[in-house]
């Protein structure tokens, strides 16, 4: 989510592999090992998101991962937290209705970036609740709803 802020979903889309495969499919334990010379090596491939900040967001986001892991056990336990780990289910009858962002992403979103993550506004972590099912904002008719 944080890759794409500022740009669109089809160059996200198009650099997916690439960024996978140079970011060591985002695996945390790697990442966290990444130094300056890996960054610089990172800034001149041209099939990633060649923005610096970016790229020091997702090692920054590395490290603040395992923090919060040592205090909530798991990625999971913290995110599903926010919500007393019951999925939100709005009841919106057109797209239109649907939120950017919510009370709930607004307060996830400021807690993490207390904790040190970084590209983690509301719009992006309120984006992320609906991808991993914190939130159902499938409208009313979606023949997706109840999945």
């Amino acid at each position: 989510e944080g890759k794409q802020a500022g740009l669109s979903w089809s160059t996200i889309l198009h650099k997916r592999e690439t960024l996978n495969k140079a970011f060591d499919n985002f695996d945390p334990h790697i990442l966290v090992t990444y130094d300056d010379e890996k960054i610089e090596a990172l800034l001149q491939d041209p099939g990633i998101i060649r923005n610096r900040l970016k790229v020091k967001a997702v090692i920054a986001n590395a490290h603040a991962y395992f923090k919060l892991c040592e205090e909530f056990e798991s990625l999971s336990n913290y995110l599903w937290g926010f919500i007393d780990h019951k999925p939100i289910i709005n009841d919106w009858h057109a797209i239109k209705e649907v939120p950017a962002t919510s009370d709930v992403s607004d307060a996830l979103s400021k807690d993490l970036k207390k904790r040190g993550f970084k590209f983690v506004g509301s719009t992006t972590i309120y984006a992320y609740m609906q991808g991993i099912g914190m939130v159902n904002d499938h409208v009313m008719d979606c023949s997706f709803r109840g999945i």
